[in-house]
């Protein structure tokens, strides 16, 4: 006898997603489509798989991403080092490049789809989730930067969200940063009695992210570290000023967080992050920023660019708290049926039916009257469309309206077979 197999789980930190909550899924992904559309943005799909030099080129070999939470291995076919894309940028600006989309026009491209990253679960945070990506490509100016958030804004208020604040900060350009990176290791340097291992590992490869700590005992130190905003530049200072104008223009507020940064050189001017109290300890919902100098480094001709990342899991559950999401119907119409003859009978309808756009399921097999309306009212039709010996015999239906609405006052009648579509389009 062969042995019995082993029943298998999902992966660890990788979630299926089931009918009832995938029709969630499904809305919000209607509405991020049109509202990107409304601002001329339009979709970009790169593969899940790239080589596993363009995130270490990309991301920066020092983060934490690169160091720790990708999925990379070599494929066992040609040798090559591959990764699972733990972010849609490196990918997007690849893609950019390889294509030549800038050579005669700025583009505006957005993506969504699963991300991996190996880290350990918690809430709003999976091995494999999901990203609403969006990219300004070869668009420079002040104006680009502000419009992104007030886009974000506009979303936040399309799905009703109301406890999301703005985070801003200017990054300046890179020898502005160079002066302030030199000061902060030499702060870092004074106080390195109270840094953290992982601090005095980061402090010369990457000293902008030790100010991001959460350790209680190196907040003092951080807090009084030198602000790169105060070794911005005449030009970057205006670049910002030009932002916050028009977040003042469309009555945005934001709190200005001089510890809000990024670690790795081509990011620059503008950053930004929507965050909430709403979810635990993770608490970003979208995170943004310009980064004029990626494209020239992974091998474009230099172009500018901004753009924003939204964890979709978290807000999915930061909608969910606003508004729970009630699934819709399975269908509109569900044919109940007596006999073979009266199956096919009900298959024939259905597609009319569905010509019309109607919404159908057809019982499927053979049950009892009793049990297949059981079934039609778990499926949320509004009506049964009922086809017994009698009806077939008389080329007639019988109708039983599930729910009732004003233009459904009988809760049953008889409808000839010919005009059964007509009928239920003026009723349902």
């Amino acid at each position: 006898m062969s042995q019995s197999f082993r029943k298998v789980h999902a992966v660890t930190g990788m979630k299926d997603t089931l009918p009832d909550s995938s029709a969630q899924w499904e809305h919000l992904e209607d509405i991020v489509r049109k509202w990107l559309a409304a601002y001329g943005y339009r979709n970009m799909r790169t593969p899940v798989l790239e080589h596993t030099r363009l995130f270490a080129r990309g991301i920066g070999e020092v983060t934490d991403i690169v160091e720790k939470e990708m999925y990379s291995f070599t494929d066992a076919l040609n040798g090559e080092h591959l990764t699972m894309r733990p972010e849609f940028t490196a990918g997007m600006v690849r893609a950019t490049i390889e294509h030549n989309l800038l050579y005669d026009r700025p583009q505006r491209v957005y993506a969504l789809g699963p991300v991996f990253r190996h880290e350990k679960p918690q809430r709003g945070r999976y091995r494999q989730f999901h990203q609403i990506d969006v990219e300004a490509l070869g668009m420079a100016g002040p104006d680009i930067d502000a419009e992104m958030i007030i886009m974000l804004s506009r979303l936040w208020k399309l799905l009703g969200l109301n406890d999301i604040r703005l985070e801003l900060n200017s990054l300046g350009q890179a020898d502005e940063r160079k002066a302030h990176r030199e000061a902060l290791v030499q702060h870092l340097e004074r106080h390195i009695d109270v840094l953290d291992e992982e601090a005095r590992r980061r402090m010369h490869s990457n000293p902008l992210r030790v100010l991001d700590t959460k350790n209680p005992a190196m907040q003092d130190m951080a807090n009084s570290a030198p602000r790169l905003f105060d070794f911005l530049g005449e030009q970057s200072l205006a670049h910002f000023e030009g932002v916050r104008k028009r977040l003042d223009d469309a009555g945005i507020a934001y709190q200005l967080n001089p510890r809000l940064v990024r670690g790795l050189d081509y990011y620059n001017l503008t950053v930004f992050e929507w965050v909430t109290d709403r979810l635990g300890a993770q608490g970003t919902v979208c995170g943004g920023g310009r980064y004029d100098g990626l494209i020239e480094l992974l091998g474009g001709k230099p172009a500018p660019a901004v753009g924003f990342a939204i964890g979709m899991e978290r807000l999915l559950d930061l909608w969910d708290q606003t508004a729970p999401f009630q699934a819709p119907p399975e269908c509109q119409i569900y044919m109940v049926h007596q006999s073979d003859d009266a199956q096919r009978e009900a298959a024939k309808l259905a597609e009319a039916l569905r010509d019309d756009g109607f919404k159908v399921i057809v019982h499927p097999g053979s049950a009892s009257f009793k049990s297949q309306f059981k079934r039609a009212d778990a499926s949320g039709a509004q009506v049964a469309v009922i086809l017994g010996e009698d009806e077939l015999k008389n080329r007639q239906v019988s109708v039983k309206w599930l729910r009732q609405t004003d233009d459904t006052q009988a809760q049953q009648e008889v409808i000839p077979m010919d005009r059964l579509v007509e009928e239920l389009k003026q009723k349902v």
